[in-house]
């Protein structure tokens, strides 16, 4: 999906950007609903599920976040086209199919900054003077 012009931002949208967060992310956000919206209903209701899984366990960057979302869309769009049935798409557990689509995105900065501190922390405990593996990237 294309995601904006290259045009330079007037002073006032990267303003307005600074206080309300990136329009380009909530224009892909709202075209997202709208995607989703236009799913049969058992299809919606399942992205609906994994969305709200995902906004609570799921990265919190805009962008890394709008790309798993739109790649979530895509594939229930693909499964409903293929009258795919949504225990084929999802598995019999779909806590371990969210985990694995969720492990496909890159951290947020903040889940990724507070699993260093906690690893660091442990490790200080445990006298350890070597630092534990970096996990921002």
């Amino acid at each position: 999906m294309a995601t904006g012009s290259n045009e330079p931002k007037s002073r006032y949208l990267q303003y307005l950007e600074v206080v309300t967060g990136s329009l380009e992310e909530k224009k892909r956000y709202r075209h997202y609903k709208a995607r989703i919206k236009q799913l049969p209903e058992n299809y919606r209701i399942a992205v609906e599920a994994v969305e709200r899984y995902l906004m609570h366990f799921g990265p919190a960057d805009g962008a890394g976040a709008m790309a798993m979302y739109e790649d979530l869309a895509d594939l229930f769009e693909q499964g409903a086209a293929d009258r795919t049935p949504i225990r084929d798409i999802v598995g019999d557990d779909p806590i371990e199919f969210v985990e694995a689509f969720m492990a496909n995105y890159p951290l947020g900065q903040y889940r990724a900054r507070e699993r260093n501190r906690f690893a660091n922390a442990i490790a200080r405990a445990a006298g350890e003077t070597t630092p534990p593996q970096d996990r921002t990237e």
